[in-house]
């Protein structure tokens, strides 16, 4: 996933209009890394997602309209 594609994810979450752009070129680690690579915690802890990122940013989402008072 890219930055892109994961402040799309948060627009679609959060509801609102506009579009995502990025205002100037990301560097080339970030460009070419295509995301986390999340291997060594899943060989070191076992670790594995449990939910999706669509399921997880809702209720951060929810969460910080509370705090915020938005």
């Amino acid at each position: 996933m890219t930055l892109i594609e994961f402040a799309e994810a948060i627009r679609k979450v959060v509801g609102k209009g506009g579009r995502v752009r990025s205002v100037r070129p990301l560097p080339r680690t970030i460009q070419s890394s295509g995301g986390p690579d999340i291997t060594r915690a899943r060989t070191l802890l076992g670790w594995e997602p449990k939910v999706s990122l669509e399921e997880g940013l809702v209720p951060t989402v929810a969460y910080f309209r509370h705090e915020l008072g938005l």
